[in-house]
């Protein structure tokens, strides 16, 4: 009897990396939007870099996502949504238990 593992992808695994636009990326974000017949992000962007070139980007200001149409993107895309909401909920998060800096005016009680 054959031993066959559980999942065999129909392609190999790809490293993925996700990381803040810098702007350097402009040139390499106007290229992919060309591709995608998309405006460019403006501001700060997502970006998930496979196999050395960027594949898809995320807005983060519009939440607008641009991708290589030539490649499999959709779970980049997801990817870099999901990430973006975790960047803004630990944000929210710091928020919250963050003390403020300004604090009200001590009420001073007058007798009369």
């Amino acid at each position: 009897m054959e031993a066959r593992a559980p999942h065999s992808p129909a392609q190999p695994m790809t490293a993925i990396h996700i990381r803040a636009s810098r702007p350097d990326d402009e040139l390499a974000l106007i290229r992919l939007a060309a591709l995608d017949s998309a405006p460019a992000p403006r501001g700060q962007a997502l970006l998930a870099i496979t196999d050395g070139e960027l594949a898809a980007a995320l807005d983060l200001r519009s939440g607008r996502a641009i991708a290589d149409p030539f490649r499999p993107t959709a779970d980049l895309v997801e990817l870099l949504r999901t990430r973006a909401q975790t960047l803004g909920d630990r944000g929210s998060e710091n928020r919250r238990r963050r003390p403020s800096l300004r604090r009200p005016a001590p009420r001073i009680a007058v007798a009369r």
